[in-house]
């Protein structure tokens, strides 16, 4: 039995309540400014951001699918950016409770079904394709080892959008798409703009600041996507010494 209650952050509580992942790191909370400024402007939207009622990272987000900031298109499904229980508070059933929570909003919403996006293997910034499968998750759509998962309510299914199959760009140039629905991506592309002007490395960072350009992303993309001579390498956010390793295996 869960010895915790869970709260769901509101315009009137945005200022005041803390976000799980950077919760007490310093260096992000530029950041944290970033998503509060953006989740002010989503949560009318029906943005939901439901973490646990302690000091700890156990949280889900998600938003209707025609409002979320991805490449990825359904007919009236909710889309999760990240369901995180972490710490002392991992297997204690938090997962489970909130992939519910979600589950029950969908239902009483008439949705079409919940998504996700995850990958064959596990990757670190993305959704565990083996928690989401174990609770009636299936793979609706895919691109290379990126999939798209989807717990259908009714007989539609949601699909990456055509744009997000290119994974090519024009630009040659380090290129780097980032949102601010992730109190990382700040510091991220500080780390990442101070090393590559120290290494003359051309950079070109890219924000994706309205909805339609999320939308419209030429690959796989939940709020950072990195590109090097025209070709989608990762959605990995990156700080320098990531950097640097990604660079090196590049040029192998």
């Amino acid at each position: 039995m869960l010895e915790h209650s869970y709260c769901q952050i509101t315009p009137e509580t945005l200022d005041t309540e803390h976000l799980c992942c950077a919760i007490a790191d310093k260096k992000h909370q530029c950041g944290v400014r970033d998503k509060k400024q953006w989740l002010a402007a989503r949560l009318p939207e029906g943005h939901v951001f439901r973490k646990l009622d302690a000091k700890g990272k156990v949280f889900i987000e998600y938003a209707p699918l025609e409002s979320a900031w991805v490449p990825v298109i359904g007919d009236n499904y909710l889309y999760i950016y990240c369901l995180w229980v972490s710490g002392k508070f991992a297997k204690q059933g938090h997962g489970k409770a909130l992939l519910d929570s979600c589950l029950q909003d969908a239902k009483q919403q008439g949705k079409a079904g919940i998504c996700v996006l995850s990958s064959k293997a596990k990757r670190p910034f993305l959704s565990d394709r083996k928690f989401f499968t174990a609770h009636g998750f299936q793979v609706c759509d895919t691109i290379g080892d990126y999939q798209l998962l989807a717990l259908p309510l009714k007989e539609s299914l949601p699909q990456f959008s055509p744009a997000a199959r290119s994974q090519q760009i024009a630009a040659t140039e380090l290129t780097i798409y980032y949102s601010p629905q992730c109190p990382y991506v700040a510091n991220c592309a500080t780390q990442v703009e101070a090393y590559c002007k120290r290494s003359s490395i051309p950079l070109s960072l890219v924000p994706v600041d309205t909805l339609e350009t999320a939308k419209a992303m030429p690959c796989v993309f939940n709020n950072w996507a990195v590109f090097q001579n025209g070709h989608f390498l990762t959605h990995h956010l990156l700080n320098e010494s990531y950097l640097v390793k990604l660079l090196q295996q590049t040029k192998a």
